[in-house]
């Protein structure tokens, strides 16, 4: 049917819905990317081969599927396609959509249900699902941005396969450029340069790519874009950084390992991601000084102090400039030798403790204070090791009983090559002594 103006209601209604909409894949073969789970022998292609589709969790970021796979799942296995979204619905919602799924069944029809952000419902709202996956009333297929394995029950958890799906990689956004062209019938007005730039600023989001090419294709140019003539139209769009959440871990995971791996261009790169995603310059400057008693420790003890003393001029300083004293302390803890003696000599002396539990002192290294003390042999038989050779007395200073323990063991990097020498001194004249 035509409207006043000559053109189709179906025109006109797909010249309203977002080009994201409207590009949806019609089948499982026209997602991009993805591979891992839609690939030859990945687990949703054996899943769909043998027949024997199960509840699922998708893991990923957004704009990389998980929706859409979803729906073409329930096509492809013939279940009515349910979609709710945890942040709107509540437990009255949840029955409803049990209800109608019994009824279904009773009829001879399966039903996916889809819970979008699926982590945000409460235990007791997640438990609620357990009966109806078990019973078959439901095929659930939840999608979350966190990791599961922190913001899902157990029971749900077990009853699932969590299938990761990944951010879209350049060749992939490029597919969905050229599909997108297609779709609209036209050349986005850039430059190759200005094409790549706005790959970059989607930042591996289909969706978010879909958007700013609806944007691109409405502009009315005579000349393509180049990148700098793009980014005066559109703004980047923000880095994907949840200070509480799994990207927090992620990236400060990256920045310590890559300061213990001593790489000072990665170190100071994942410590601006986290800068630019917002993260509190405080809780970076808490997290390099542990770096420096975790993994420098003694091999370069300046290290310590550097990082504290970068910490102060933040304080001072306020950011931005404060921030310019954390990166360096970054680079020198990246530069500095490394040691983890000190934490595996702690964390061998808890474990220690813990077995030896209440065992005491040797009465000849406890102070005599009163005369019931000293008839008790408290102080007996101590030697003042400034009084002995070397000033060194040799004396055993762990409980009666207990077998010496070897807990710090210094390596041959940095300052802790001299305390190596110095604690293979010792211990030969420990022999010596008890000799």
């Amino acid at each position: 049917m035509a409207d006043l103006f000559g053109a189709s209601t179906a025109t006109v209604e797909s010249g309203l819905r977002p080009l994201a909409d409207r590009m949806r894949p019609k089948a499982l073969a026209e997602v991009i990317g993805q591979s891992q789970i839609l690939g030859e022998d990945a687990p949703l292609t054996v899943m769909l081969a043998s027949g024997t589709l199960g509840s699922l969790i998708f893991w990923g970021p957004p704009g990389v599927g998980k929706t859409t796979i979803a729906r073409l799942l329930a096509d492809e296995t013939d279940l009515h396609f349910v979609q709710i979204s945890a942040i709107f619905s509540g437990v009255p919602e949840l029955r409803r959509v049990f209800e109608a799924a019994k009824i279904r069944r009773q009829n001879g029809q399966g039903t996916l249900l889809f819970v979008d952000e699926i982590h945000r419902f409460n235990k007791a709202q997640q438990d609620g699902f357990l009966p109806h996956m078990e019973d078959g009333t439901i095929l659930l297929v939840g999608a979350t941005t966190e990791n599961p394995s922190f913001e899902l029950n157990r029971a749900v958890l077990s009853r699932s396969q969590v299938l990761v799906l990944e951010r879209l990689d350049q060749d992939d956004l490029r597919k969905l450029v050229a599909r997108a062209e297609d779709e609209l019938g036209v050349s986005l007005p850039l430059d190759h340069g200005a094409q790549q730039a706005l790959l970059d600023m989607a930042d591996g989001d289909g969706r978010a790519l879909l958007n700013l090419i609806e944007q691109v294709a409405a502009w009315k140019i005579d000349q393509p874009l180049d990148a700098a003539g793009l980014g005066k139209r559109l703004s980047k769009r923000a880095a994907q950084y949840d200070k509480g959440g799994d990207e927090h871990y992620n990236l400060i995971s990256a920045l310590h390992k890559s300061v213990r791996g001593s790489d000072p261009d990665a170190a100071l790169y994942w410590f601006a991601r986290m800068l630019e995603g917002g993260e509190d310059p405080r809780f970076l400057a808490r997290r390099i000084v542990r770096m420096a008693v975790e993994d420098i420790g003694l091999a370069d003890p300046q290290a310590q102090a550097v990082c504290l003393q970068s910490w102060d001029t933040y304080e001072r300083l306020g950011s931005p400039e404060g921030e310019l004293a954390l990166s360096q302390a970054v680079i020198y803890l990246a530069l500095a030798p490394k040691s983890n003696a000190n934490y595996i000599a702690y964390k061998s002396a808890r474990a220690a403790a813990k077995v030896t539990g209440s065992e005491p002192p040797p009465k000849h290294i406890l102070n005599g204070a009163t005369g019931m003390m000293k008839d008790q042999g408290y102080g007996k038989g101590y030697a003042y090791d400034h009084d002995a050779e070397d000033g060194f007395s040799g004396q055993n200073y762990f409980p009666e009983g207990m077998e010496r323990p070897s807990l710090y063991q210094p390596v041959e990097r940095g300052f802790e090559r001299d305390l190596k020498k110095r604690l293979e001194y010792f211990s030969k004249l420990r022999g010596q002594r008890k000799g």
